[in-house]
């Protein structure tokens, strides 16, 4: 337990890697508060930003449907939030709870969907992406039906960032639940429509009790997520209706191109059908995205008419990865801005599949006077990879590059580091 001014603190309902979740009182008025406090007791600079961001986002939307955050003060050496309890429990909890594992009844689910997609409507409206919208990011009170998202830890107000070709166990967000274009690993920005692949697989999980991809190997995961279509819902669960089960489908589009483009889209649709179950008690044949209009303009992240080169690409990988023996350079040239580092990273998917690592450098024009500079700056990106593995794999890392550079090993460190300090 810990020890709150002003605050009396009755129990604690979570805990995470990074944080603990109490409720309690707040004395001055009697006000049920939920204090979310980082787990460390000397967290990094890296969290403590987490911390101030989801405080300064969720004051900032102020939306019925998003848990209100009242404060943030210092607690000894970290931080603790104040957030509203509206007596609710994570829908994580709520299928812990299910001793077999049921699937949720399908009215109770539809209300709920609703519920929750005109929540992310109205965030996204907000020009805020969440980021990380799954099934512990989402409360309910069971006694009211009263549903509200929280956690606005990674969340950004940007209309669309990059996400970088990283080590796997330092990606944002919850594995399970990730689009294919925020692993890194699709050579595509990414914007608001990440949170309709997420929620899919949220949807998803409800309905069938299971996960899409129920693997735990980390690699494996990711690459189901960008190659692997997942089995339709209605095969796993017949009384889900079909039309229930393509809309599902279609929010876990691995494009984003090709899932709804609004979540008014996703609400009408999903109203149509609780509409239908309601009337008819059953759901018949609908034409989803009919009222899906985007509010924002996005041109499609796809390559046009470079097709040969892509194949000619992906066929040297795997002819290079099929044989130990095997090495390869290829050269692509061309003017700045053709394209060339778009060609090069279509790379990623198959890469992912043969649980490869990325690495890439570039000859600037203002680093000239740098010998081998791109050289360097992919071996850099090398280290930041293998560094970000787990500890086991560093050793092993550790041994094959010792034993593979002998002599040379502080030879090639001095470089790298001389080469930082320059830049």
């Amino acid at each position: 337990m810990i020890t709150l001014p002003g605050i009396t603190i009755h129990s604690k309902i979570y805990e995470s890697l990074a944080s603990l979740v109490y409720r309690g009182i707040r004395e001055q008025d009697d006000c049920a508060v939920i204090a979310k406090v980082l787990k460390q007791d000397y967290p990094s600079p890296q969290e403590l930003t987490r911390y101030r961001q989801e405080y300064e986002i969720t004051r900032f939307l102020n939306i019925e449907g998003v848990v209100k955050a009242y404060s943030q003060q210092d607690y000894q050496r970290t931080l603790v939030i104040l957030l509203e309890d509206f007596s609710g429990e994570s829908l994580e909890c709520w299928m812990r709870q299910q001793l077999d594992f049921s699937p949720m009844p399908l009215s109770v689910f539809l209300n709920m969907a609703i519920a929750i997609t005109d929540t992310l409507g109205k965030i996204h409206a907000a020009h805020v992406i969440h980021k990380d919208i799954n099934p512990s990011n989402i409360v309910l009170n069971p006694k009211t039906g009263v549903v509200k998202i929280i956690d606005f830890g990674i969340a950004t107000r940007f209309s669309r960032t990059n996400p970088t070709f990283k080590s796997l166990h330092l990606l944002e967000g919850t594995p399970a639940y990730l689009s294919p274009e925020q692993t890194g690993r699709m050579n595509r920005m990414l914007d608001y429509r990440t949170d309709f692949y997420s929620l899919g697989v949220t949807f998803y999980e409800l309905l069938t009790g299971q996960l899409p991809f129920p693997t735990s190997d980390l690699l494996e995961l990711v690459h189901c997520h960008i190659a692997k279509p997942p089995i339709p819902p209605h095969e796993l669960n017949a009384t889900i209706p079909q039309p229930v089960s393509n809309l599902i489908l279609k929010l876990m589009a691995k494009n984003a191109e090709d899932r709804y483009q609004s979540a008014w889209g996703v609400k009408a649709d999903l109203e149509r059908c609780a509409q239908q179950l309601a009337e008819m008690d059953q759901i018949n044949t609908i034409s989803l995205g009919l009222q899906d209009v985007s509010e924002q303009f996005r041109i499609p992240q796809k390559l046009y008419g470079r097709e040969a080169e892509i194949a000619a690409l992906w066929v040297a990988f795997d002819r290079v990865a099929g044989s130990k023996a095997v090495r390869e350079m290829m050269l692509v040239s061309g003017y700045a801005g053709v394209g060339k580092t778009a060609l090069v990273q279509e790379l990623f998917k198959p890469i992912t599949a043969k649980h490869g690592y990325f690495i890439w450098g570039k000859f600037d024009q203002f680093r000239r006077n740098i010998p081998y500079s791109a050289i360097v700056d992919a071996l850099q990106k090398l280290v930041q990879q293998l560094l970000g593995e787990p500890n086991e794999q560093v050793e092993v890392w550790r041994s094959r590059l010792l034993s593979a550079l002998g002599s040379n090993g502080q030879i090639i460190i001095d470089v790298i580091l001389n080469w930082t300090k320059v830049c």
